[in-house]
């Protein structure tokens, strides 16, 4: 086997690992094989979705499911008067039970449905594992499956959106569920109206939809997830979903799926946790099919039935929905045997070793070819924090697949030197080294914040900076230090995150002016309350509050980022002076000049050509932004000067201020 893989060359530490990454290729083509049988791509084998369930025939319906356990099912519902016994399913091979039911209306739209399942002498109710609505009961907060065939199709109106490669990545992460003023669940119909115009104003072009699969705990913000195939009905009907992806791609924003497929809920009665009485019939055997920290359980990927679930709910999600990608949670987890729980990732031999879940490593190598099968231009992106070398790289290059990984390690070093360090001990040339610490040729998507960190119990960015004293003292005419402090540094460190730190970057909603809570959805110990699970948009609204600053500071460097190109590949760094904390790069055809000095203003000399124009852009101090400085008009004229024989660029910068100018 020819083991010259690109990725060797991109990365030449790991050479040594030459045989690690042959085996990675050999066991990826060796499950396509057996998967395969014939069939010439997996996007043609991954039609889960498209056999089992509820199937509508020219002469009526046919259910179809795997649970190689049972010896009996019985198809129960309203359309039966949930009579156990009249609609028995039989037996067809491989674990495969199947019923065929007369007659377009032998089952209704909307109506509720489940199966009796009998195994080893016990007699119990599930919900069909590929159905695609689940409904809870407000009374007895018991789910049940509910038949969604509505007689008119969804109009799409999207044909002509696609999501174009030479416009950055720029995602607004949200929770449709807590993106509402009032306390409660908001639906999907609501974040359509209420939060996509936001999100085309401040310019993003994509978004990342949280908690969208069936999730039973609305505390776990979407992350164990029962039914894989279905909507989560507290936000609307799949119709919901399908308007708010459509109107996104009129506005031109592309959607992004938060896919989890990581790990699942234990729940029984409304998941897969011993759907067919078994532990293993998804889910490893014993300790292995457990997550020691998140109570959840494990996929077993060498399966070839859990891989056939996995890759169609993954074609499901991009042909029904529309969506254009996904971010794929928990890979970590996915890649090791202990979860990576305790390990600090310090060592190449870490990734290639006993601890090295190969299967899953396998598993994601099919799940990001077969969705470049179903939809070539489809974002995938990675969440893992342990560094895998090759996540970012194509297969063809020996590489995992995914198009970005998550710089999962930017916020924590922003929330490290926050906590540690007074504002004169920064050390930028470290700052410089952590914003461009990247594995070769692997893009990543950039965040100083995410959803993680405005999770109760931790801080968001300009808590962080600001504390209590953002409760009372943001109105526009009351002049604080610390306030001041945190806006500068608010928008400081986002716009070196988003021009350095990566080839896409990721907001959560809100975190763009400084949402000033934290993020606590209703549980026992908040006495079940919504106070903390919404977001508060009128003070971005209000501009006699200094939200309202940081919310134009956030659209203006979109905009920016997005007109001038600044999301690309490199960074040339022009000056770093550490007394007098001044970090200055180039990008694109700008220069951007950061004073990171808590006290000093300095005179900075940037490195010119003659003949060259400069225009200035953007000053995160500019009164528009709840700065000091007047605002001047966009491309105001800059001069160059002769300094011993050379020609500069001189910006006088003031202490807390990043200015962005342009160069022709």
């Amino acid at each position: 086997m020819n083991q010259n893989y690109k990725i060797l060359e991109l990365d030449p530490y790991l050479l040594p690992y030459r045989e690690d990454i042959a085996l990675r290729m050999r066991n990826y083509q060796t499950a396509q094989r057996r998967l395969l049988a014939g069939k010439k791509k997996l996007s043609s084998w991954a039609n889960g979705h498209l056999y089992f369930g509820f199937q509508r025939t020219k002469d009526g319906w046919v259910y179809r499911e795997w649970a190689p356990n049972a010896e009996q099912i019985h198809l129960i519902g309203e359309f039966n008067d949930w009579n156990r016994n009249s609609h028995p399913l039989t037996p067809i091979g491989d674990g495969i039970w199947e019923i065929v039911l007369p007659g377009a209306d032998a089952l209704a739209h909307a109506s509720k449905v489940k199966i009796q399942i009998m195994a080893q002498g016990r007699v119990f109710d599930r919900i069909p594992a590929y159905c695609r609505r689940v409904i809870q009961d407000p009374q007895s907060k018991n789910f049940d499956g509910q038949i969604w065939q509505p007689e008119q199709k969804f109009p799409w109106s999207d044909q002509a959106f696609a999501l174009r490669r030479d416009e950055p990545l720029l995602i607004y992460e949200c929770h449709a569920g807590m993106s509402g003023e009032e306390a409660g669940v908001t639906s999907f119909r609501a974040f359509t109206e209420q939060v996509l115009p936001r999100v085309a104003k401040l310019g993003y072009t994509a978004i990342q939809l949280m908690a969208v699969m069936e999730h039973p705990y609305y505390g776990s913000f979407g992350y164990q997830v029962s039914n894989f195939f279905a909507v989560s009905s507290r936000f609307g009907t799949p119709e919901d979903l399908k308007d708010l992806i459509n109107t996104a791609h009129e506005r031109g924003i592309a959607v992004l799926l938060d896919l989890i497929h990581s790990h699942a809920a234990p729940n029984a009665l409304e998941g897969l946790g011993q759907f067919d009485g078994t532990e293993y019939q998804f889910f490893h055997r014993g300790p292995r099919g457990d997550h020691p920290a998140w109570g959840t359980k494990l996929f077993h990927y060498a399966k070839p039935e859990v891989l056939h679930f996995l890759l169609s709910n993954i074609k499901f999600w991009l042909e029904e929905y529309h969506f254009d990608g996904f971010r794929f949670d928990g890979v970590t987890s996915m890649l090791y045997h202990n979860h990576g729980i305790g390990s600090a990732f310090t060592d190449y031999k870490m990734y290639f070793s006993q601890n090295t879940d190969t299967e899953a490593v396998t598993y994601l190598q099919l799940a990001c070819e077969l969705a470049k099968q179903v939809k070539p231009d489809c974002v995938l992106i990675a969440e893992d924090m342990s560094g895998m070398p090759g996540m970012a790289v194509p297969l063809a290059d020996g590489g995992i697949g995914f198009d970005y990984r998550l710089g999962m390690g930017l916020p924590d070093y922003w929330i490290r030197i926050l906590k540690e360090r007074r504002d004169e001990q920064w050390n930028l040339g470290e700052l410089w080294y952590e914003l461009n610490r990247r594995r070769p040729g692997e893009p990543v998507i950039a965040y100083c914040e995410s959803h993680d960190q405005a999770l109760v119990g931790d801080q968001t960015l300009i808590f962080r900076l600001a504390g209590q004293e953002m409760y009372w003292h943001m109105r526009e005419t009351d002049v604080n230090p610390v306030i001041d402090r945190a806006m500068a540094l608010h928008k400081m460190i986002r716009l070196i995150t988003c021009t350095c730190a990566g080839e896409g970057y990721l907001n959560f909603m809100g975190n763009e002016f400084g949402h000033p809570e934290w993020i606590d959805f209703p549980r026992q110990g908040n006495n079940w309350s919504y106070q903390y699970a919404r977001r508060q948009w009128r003070l971005a609204d209000d501009v006699d509050l200094r939200y309202h600053d940081l919310q134009a500071f956030d659209q203006a460097m979109i905009h920016l980022v997005k007109e001038h190109h600044l999301l690309a590949p490199t960074s040339r760094l022009l000056v770093h002076h550490e007394d007098n904390k001044i970090i200055a790069f180039a990008k694109g055809d700008c220069l951007l000049a950061f004073n990171f000095h808590p006290q000093r203003d300095v005179l900075v000399d940037l490195p010119a050509e003659a003949g060259q124009t400069f225009r200035l852009l953007l000053n995160t101090n500019w009164r528009s932004f709840g700065g000091y400085t007047e605002d001047e008009a966009n491309g105001t004229a800059l001069s160059c000067a002769q300094r011993n024989g050379r020609c500069v660029l001189p910006l006088r910068i003031q202490r807390r201020e990043a200015w962005v100018v342009h160069f022709s």
